[in-house]
């Protein structure tokens, strides 16, 4: 492995299309009516959600993007931990994965064999099968999988059903775009990087084990619009939220890294789409870089009772799995979302 050739970074969630042009784009295509259809593109959910039975959906998602590290086999991982992740986010069991593959004719094909590697290790972590995909020729690479998974219909989980005295619970720490993005210039530690690279290639999978025990309201994953983009489509225009910046989990060397303006190109276009709808009673651009800053592989993003919260985070954190509570749903007011 040592003398493999290096990944190009370049990518991850901060490659993607910001929300504001996503959602012009999605405003004009026809509107699909069907009765299996539950859930379709119009929802900004985080997959499509097909009935076929009146005890059993399928969840169909796909997600790629280029590298976002240099090596190949974390690469892979990576990608297929954040491809994995929609159908956690829908409260669903994986089922089968199939590749994306855009690489580049001239180069080393090794290259691709780990990407695929480490592809391969998460779907098999994840209990799903391997079914194979579809590659073409690209200048830059990209990987990624197209999921099916499976749930019944009443264990479905939207992005956008948050009830008002809902506390918000995230399980993985903010930063890692603004980490990877500081490696790769050399502005940032080795120790930072593994700890933000061991968070993106978990799978939700475990977090999302426990928390089907208790009565979720609501869940999305935390990918490239940002914990605010997100928190922002939970809100649905009709709730708000309040964000307590001392309780915020993130990984300290980001939070450093954006106070010394390590930023993401893909915050920014979080930042200028979402500005209307925060508000920000504290001056620290630290904390607003991370809640804008694009996640790959992102934590859970749950709306959970109040009083549901402390057995949660309790069988969680006794399972050694990363969560915590940093706000919480309320009426609706001019200020959609108040960071504290």
């Amino acid at each position: 492995m040592e003398d493999l050739e290096q990944l190009i970074v370049c990518g991850g969630c901060n490659a993607k299309i910001g929300p504001g042009d996503l959602g012009d784009l999605l405003a004009d295509l026809p509107k699909v009516t069907n009765d299996k259809l539950l859930v379709g593109f119009e929802n900004t959910d985080d997959a499509a959600v097909i009935k076929i039975s009146e005890d059993q959906v399928i969840i169909q998602t796909l997600d790629f993007f280029p590298t976002m590290v240099s090596d190949p086999y974390l690469f892979g991982k990576i990608a297929a931990a954040n491809a994995l992740s929609d159908v956690y986010a829908m409260g669903g069991t994986v089922l089968s994965a199939l590749n994306i593959v855009a690489f580049p004719e001239e180069k080393d094909f090794n290259v691709l064999k780990e990407i695929l590697r480490g592809g391969a290790e998460k779907v098999q972590e994840a209990g799903g099968i391997l079914a194979g995909g579809h590659s073409i020729h690209d200048h830059s690479v990209k990987y990624g999988l197209s999921v099916t998974g499976v749930a019944h219909p009443d264990e479905v989980l939207m992005n956008n059903s948050g009830q008002i005295g809902d506390h918000l619970i995230l399980t993985k720490p903010l930063g890692v775009g603004i980490i990877t993005t500081g490696f790769s210039v050399g502005e940032i530690s080795e120790k930072a990087f593994e700890e933000a690279t061991n968070y993106m290639q978990m799978l939700n999978k475990y977090a999302m084990d426990v928390m089907k025990k208790y009565p979720i309201n609501s869940c999305t994953d935390v990918t490239g619009f940002g914990l605010l983009g997100h928190l922002h489509e939970m809100l649905h225009g009709e709730l708000s939220a309040e964000i307590d910046s001392q309780k915020l989990p993130f990984i300290e060397e980001a939070y450093q890294g954006a106070k010394e303006f390590i930023l993401t190109a893909g915050g920014q276009r979080n930042r200028n789409y979402l500005s209307e709808f925060v508000s920000f009673e504290n001056e620290d651009f630290g904390i607003e870089e991370l809640l804008f800053d694009p996640q790959t592989s992102g934590g859970l993003l749950v709306s959970v009772p109040e009083n549901e919260v402390s057995n949660l985070l309790k069988e969680l954190r006794e399972k050694e799995i990363f969560a915590e509570d940093f706000g919480k749903i309320t009426t609706k007011i001019n200020d959609e979302i108040i960071v504290k």
